[in-house]
């Protein structure tokens, strides 16, 4: 069955970087697209970053624009955000998410993604 499991998180200062990874198993992941997502604290879930299922485009939330970026490496069926300039707002639980169809645009809606992982806590904080 589909498995996402992420790891990274942690505790990071205001101004510093985190690199979180998504390892995917049960399915093709060359064929699908990915996304990141984080819910914050009493807040609901936000989209981050998605990226395509060859990594030929990516997007992002006006948030993290310029300070995020995600890649992926189909060899290793896992995907990654590179988290720089951490902010306190940055502070959230953060999943990776797939849809069940494949060869999908990353869409900023949540509920468009059909999988996803347990979850890394992030937290920034001096």
């Amino acid at each position: 069955q589909v498995q996402l499991v992420e790891s990274g998180g942690g505790l990071a200062q205001p101004g510093g970087s985190l690199r979180l990874s998504c390892a995917a198993s049960g399915f093709t992941f060359s064929s699908y697209a990915m996304s990141w997502a984080r819910q914050a604290p009493g807040k609901g879930l936000e989209w981050v970053s998605g990226i395509y299922h060859d990594g030929s485009d990516t997007f992002y939330a006006d948030s993290v624009k310029g300070r995020f970026t995600i890649s992926r490496d189909n060899a290793k069926n896992t995907v990654y955000l590179q988290m720089n300039s951490l902010r306190p707002e940055d502070t959230a639980l953060y999943y990776c998410a797939t849809p069940r169809t494949p060869f999908f645009r990353p869409t900023e809606a949540p509920f468009d993604y059909d999988y996803w992982g347990q979850g890394t806590q992030v937290t920034v904080s001096s």
